[in-house]
């Protein structure tokens, strides 16, 4: 399994081709790419866009994604709800899963907590229900959701993927990136789970860099990194 950054639609898909990530030409439909955020390319169901997930349709691994900030949320929860591997999904076709905020899955023997959203830092560029949705960020049932799901499994997985991050993470970033970023109430919803949480390593993207950081936590967005 490995794991990768926001993608932006097919902005930055061209990381998943199989010149930049070489292993894809050894894995087969059981293997999972996983997607932290950004995934766009559930937007507006144009002939690019279907283009673009019938590529990701022929490669030979399955596309999994969480729901960053920069998704079309109409139409992503228009698509059913279903159960796979423990937890909740939106199947939006038969090789890319949106895996749903706050669920625990159980994929290879290993637990993954996912939890999407994040706040747009440039939402007064945008249009509400055009190119920005408010359900970017989660509701509070979301939020009491994945307390519930953590709680059954006795606070213990192996991988968290989270779009954006904890507060505490935040302010790191603030030092290694000088970013001017604002703390908001998912960050310190994470933060609560963080110290809550027995976990192996924290993924999320959001932030456009590469950087490990303490605590097992690692930024992502150009790498592809294995993971299991």
């Amino acid at each position: 399994m490995y794991i990768t950054g926001d993608i932006h639609g097919y902005g930055d898909i061209s990381k998943l081709n199989s010149k930049q990530f070489r292993q894809s030409r050894n894995l087969t439909k059981e293997d999972f790419v996983l997607i932290a955020g950004d995934f766009g390319l559930v937007w507006d169901n144009q002939n690019d866009e279907i283009y673009w997930r019938k590529w990701l349709l022929n490669k030979n691994f399955t596309t999994l994604f969480i729901d960053g900030n920069h998704e079309n949320f109409d139409l992503l929860e228009s698509y059913p709800v279903d159960n796979w591997n423990g937890g909740k999904v939106h199947v939006i076709n038969e090789s890319i899963m949106h895996l749903m905020r706050g669920q625990v899955f159980t994929i290879n023997g290993f637990k993954f907590f996912t939890f999407g959203g994040a706040r747009s830092h440039d939402k007064e560029f945008r249009k509400e229900n055009i190119n920005w949705w408010a359900r970017e960020m989660p509701s509070n049932e979301e939020y009491l959701e994945g307390l519930r799901n953590l709680e059954k499994h006795d606070w213990n997985v192996d991988f968290v993927v989270t779009h954006t991050c904890p507060a505490s993470t935040i302010e790191l970033l603030r030092q290694d990136l000088s970013l001017n970023i604002e703390i908001d109430e998912l960050n310190t919803y994470l933060d609560n789970i963080k110290e809550r949480l027995n976990y192996k390593c924290w993924y999320f993207g959001h932030f456009h860099n590469d950087i490990k950081l303490p605590n097992n936590q690692t930024l992502i967005f150009n790498r592809v990194e294995e993971l299991i």
